[in-house]
């Protein structure tokens, strides 16, 4: 194949990629605020500037289009606390940016975090993106113990949990306030960013 071709033939999975991608997150939206048992192809191309057969054309089913829009999102999500990591220069630091960290996500994020546990439950029943979902909750399980390392580093203490532990802590402290966001309570994230800096130390506690 000549040079020319090969721009030409990159070109053209470049445009692919981009299309997939900008349909995605068009759908992300739709989503989100329906749910995954609720949302069909067609009903996502009704909520976006994109027609049915679009994305038929880009997509094989609403499972592809479903994994591929939360993976994009998942992207920039697991590194979402990365900065507090490394920016804080005491242990307290650490555990007031981390808590306010995950207030925020909660009060400007809410509705894709709860397309995200959506998927991970679907993931139960349909095999066919169980591994996507598993491979992106490794890559979070990785994100908060980013965290935790670098607690311990700061405040010369060893973690009394492991990483799969520590990671079920905080995702399960994080879903019970979604939940009561989600239901209307105002101070769900105020008080999400309260509880964090105590589960932290809990989790180096020996007695």
């Amino acid at each position: 194949m000549t040079q020319a071709k090969e721009r030409i033939s990159r070109r053209g999975v470049d445009k692919f990629a981009q299309r997939r991608e900008q349909l995605a997150e068009s759908a992300l939206q739709a989503l989100a605020e329906l749910g995954y048992a609720r949302t069909s192809l067609r009903e996502i191309a009704q909520k976006s500037d994109f027609s049915h057969g679009v994305l038929h054309y880009y997509f094989a089913d609403k499972v592809e289009l479903l994994t591929y829009a939360v993976r994009k999102f998942e992207e920039v999500c697991v590194t979402r606390y990365d900065d507090v990591v490394a920016e804080a220069n005491t242990a307290e630091e650490l555990e007031r940016g981390f808590g306010a960290a995950m207030a925020a996500t909660l009060r400007t994020d809410a509705v894709m975090h709860r397309l995200w546990y959506d998927l991970r439950n679907q993931s139960l029943f349909e095999e066919s993106f169980r591994a996507d979902v598993l491979e992106i909750d490794d890559r979070r399980q990785a994100m908060i113990w980013r965290v935790v390392e670098r607690y311990a580093e700061l405040a010369g203490a060893v973690p009394q949990v492991s990483e799969a532990v520590a990671y079920a802590t905080f995702d399960g402290l994080f879903q019970q306030f979604l939940l009561r966001h989600l239901a209307g309570r105002e101070t769900a994230a105020a008080e999400l960013g309260e509880a964090v800096p105590r589960v932290v130390k809990q989790l180096f506690c020996t007695a």
